[in-house]
């Protein structure tokens, strides 16, 4: 059973107990869509001051929704489009202050005013990407977008 956890000392600190929590939790798990769902519960239950957190998965040239937590989002999302089709495209994180200042913005929840996205891979190969949003202006730091890469890394070896 899974109980949720008060997180303390740095933020540094709280990011690397949240990465033990998901190995633990996806220890022997081989099931994908599985270990997607708990991997945005976990992070969601974590991150405070966001609005939706989950996964786009690469599949037929475009990213497709995954598992996630939060409003109904957009299904389809085009290679080079939005946030999450520049992260692919660029194969890098797009971390946005401003939602409203990024060209091609996709709005799936009027409420976002930042976004970090952080792309996943399997075998070298782009698997798709992790997508988290918040209501708040400047909600991601540099401290938040290396503990998310760390996560989003240590996720990658149970894809």
């Amino acid at each position: 059973m899974f109980e949720s956890t008060q997180y303390k000392g740095s933020l540094t600190d709280q990011y690397d107990l949240l990465v033990r929590q998901l190995h633990a939790l996806l220890e022997g798990e081989t099931d994908t869509t599985a270990n997607l769902s708990n991997a945005s519960a976990l992070l969601n239950q974590f991150l405070d001051d966001v609005n939706w957190v989950g996964f786009y998965v690469w599949k037929e040239e475009e990213l497709l929704l995954g598992p996630f937590q939060g409003l109904p989002a957009c299904v389809h999302i085009a290679y080079g489009k939005g946030v999450c089709g520049t992260a692919v495209k660029e194969e890098k994180t797009q971390r946005v202050e401003d939602v409203h200042a990024f060209p091609g913005h996709i709005a799936c929840d009027a409420a976002s005013r930042s976004e970090i996205v952080v792309p996943l891979f399997k075998n070298g190969s782009i698997f798709g990407v992790l997508d988290i949003d918040s209501p708040r202006t400047g909600r991601f730091s540099e401290e938040d977008q290396q503990g998310i890469e760390a996560f989003a890394n240590a996720l990658q070896h149970h894809l």
